[in-house]
């Protein structure tokens, strides 16, 4: 039975996901979700021996030095990497940033009932979701955005993607049925793709900044820019 907190939350997530975001969703459905749904999203990750070890060694990055980022070879992931967050007017310190918000929402309580895996998982998630769009070839634009959920939902099942998901399908269904087609293109096309990939969460990206992108696109199974 789902608490009706968890339902009046998503009605408004999917009436307007700008003004209110999958964060504060993710963050009832651990609070509020039933024992059992938990345990089941849990014994998924716990049961699988990489995704353990990826938590228990707890890796996190630092804020990268641009200029620095910049002054690499144009095939690298670095210079690369560098040139997404610039273009795009991204944010140079979200790995800093959101380390900081996550740390003082947990102390204030807003993270109650989020296991430490999940806590570590998300934290992690944020510093390399734009490495992974440089990795994956999916822009920044909204379908890339839909795609790269779906291709995270295939490495990592955890129910923060899967709110994304939930709330695309919702919204296409009942508020805007011209946005299937986009919808279910880059839900299917990122859900392909990430099971046919090798696991992305668990490399240290900061440490491989000097390497063609070519080259680690061909190690992880990943699609060659054409």
């Amino acid at each position: 039975m789902m608490d009706q907190s968890i339902s009046e939350n998503f009605l408004r997530l999917v009436g307007d996901s700008q003004k209110n975001g999958v964060p504060e969703m993710h963050f009832r459905f651990w609070n509020k979700t039933e024992e059992a749904v938990r345990e089941k999203y849990l014994a998924h990750f716990r049961n699988d021996p990489d995704a353990m070890a990826w938590y228990q060694a707890h890796y996190l990055g630092e804020d990268p030095d641009f200029d620095a980022l910049l002054e690499l070879p144009h095939d690298t992931l670095g210079y690369q990497y560098a040139r997404h967050i610039i273009d795009n007017n991204l944010n140079k310190t979200i790995a800093s940033d959101y380390r900081n918000a996550h740390e003082k929402l947990d102390a204030a309580g807003r993270l109650a009932g989020m296991p430490d895996e999940v806590k570590y998982a998300i934290l992690r998630g944020f510093q390399i979701h734009d490495v992974f769009h440089i990795l994956t070839g999916y822009r920044t634009d909204g379908w890339g955005e839909m795609a790269l959920q779906a291709f995270t939902l295939a490495q990592r099942k955890l129910p923060y993607s899967s709110i994304w998901m939930a709330t695309l399908t919702t919204q296409m269904t009942f508020l805007n049925p011209d946005m299937t087609n986009a919808v279910m293109d880059a839900i299917s096309d990122g859900w392909r793709y990430g099971r046919e990939a090798k696991n992305l969460n668990y490399p240290h990206w900061e440490e491989l900044m000097d390497r063609p992108v070519a080259d680690l696109r061909a190690e992880y199974g990943l699609r060659q820019a054409h």
